[in-house]
């Protein structure tokens, strides 16, 4: 079968993670790993698997315009503010791992189609505290109309490198539009908690939900089949516990254990945003190999 050329643009943690997990696709073909640090760990592993490398950043592509259809960007959301404009006028699809907001926010268990099918050029994954609780937050609403949300991210101090340190703002600002635009809520709140425990803890979700019509088996109901939908991506995606019921409010508790390609599997926050990577980046790619519509990452914006 065909398949997609991709490249990765950032050969940090979540880079190096996203290689093992594109790996496995049946879809995509790694084109290149690129950064900026030629001593990286992540440049270093890609080339000992025989992976094109380059340590230029986003110059890697302009020097190389053919070199690929798809481009993860795994930088930082400074860096894919720039990013995203040399990559349109490339003609390229940017799958944005970054919270830079500059393109349509996307959860696979919720919207990716509907974005898919609109043919956008550049897709936005929200944040890890994003992809974990958007699909509660929607599982929610679509039953009972969330008028509020609030969710809060525990993660291990560990697990968050100097990226997503640098991004903490930003984290919390796009997860609060996520939970409005993509997962319903009339307004939303997003905290992120870094837990320095030892041995580092899972990454833990608390989502909190104010309802407009409390119909306590159909919201289960819906939160059930959301988590089945994630875990079709996220294995290590769970319920802590039963969702509690309080009057007009709904809390949900999760927790997400990663899968152990590169990140140990406490770091549940990196994986759930590769894994999400992965899957958007393959429904793309189906749809480019089946030649639907206007071609992914061409269309005037």
């Amino acid at each position: 079968m065909s398949k997609v050329k991709a490249a990765i643009l950032g050969s940090g943690n979540i880079g190096t993670d996203l290689m093992y997990k594109l790996e496995r696709s049946e879809q995509i073909e790694i084109a290149a790993v690129i950064g900026i640090d030629p001593e990286s760990d992540g440049l270093q592993r890609a080339r000992e698997r025989g992976y094109s490398v380059f340590s230029n950043g986003i110059e890697a592509l302009v020097e190389n315009p053919g070199l690929t259809e798809i481009v993860f960007d795994a930088t930082s959301a400074k860096a894919h503010v720039r990013h995203a404009k040399i990559l349109q006028e490339l003609g390229v699809v940017a799958i944005d791992l970054t919270p830079a907001t500059r393109g349509p926010f996307v959860c696979p268990a919720v919207n990716l189609n509907e974005q898919i099918e609109q043919a956008v050029a550049n897709v936005n994954l929200i944040t890890c505290g994003g992809q974990a609780t958007i699909p509660i937050v929607h599982a929610i609403n679509r039953v009972a109309n969330v008028s509020y949300a609030e969710i809060v991210a525990t993660i291990a101090s560990k697990s968050a490198g100097p990226g997503t340190r640098a991004n903490i703002d930003e984290f919390t600002l796009t997860t609060r539009r996520g939970l409005e635009l993509v997962g319903g809520a009339d307004q939303g709140k997003a905290l992120i908690i870094l837990n320095p425990a030892e041995p580092p803890i899972l990454m833990r979700d608390t989502v909190y939900c104010e309802v407009k019509s409390m119909d306590e088996a159909a919201i289960r109901a819906s939160i059930y089949e959301i988590v089945e939908q994630v875990r079709r991506y996220v294995p290590g995606y769970r319920l802590k516990q039963e969702p509690l019921f309080e009057e007009n409010r709904v809390t949900v508790f999760l927790e997400v254990e990663g899968a152990g390609d590169y990140f140990p599997p406490y770091a549940g926050n990196l994986d759930i945003m590769t894994a999400a990577a992965v899957r958007v980046g393959e429904e793309i790619a189906r749809h480019l190999l089946a030649g639907r519509g206007v071609r992914l990452g061409t269309e005037k914006r």
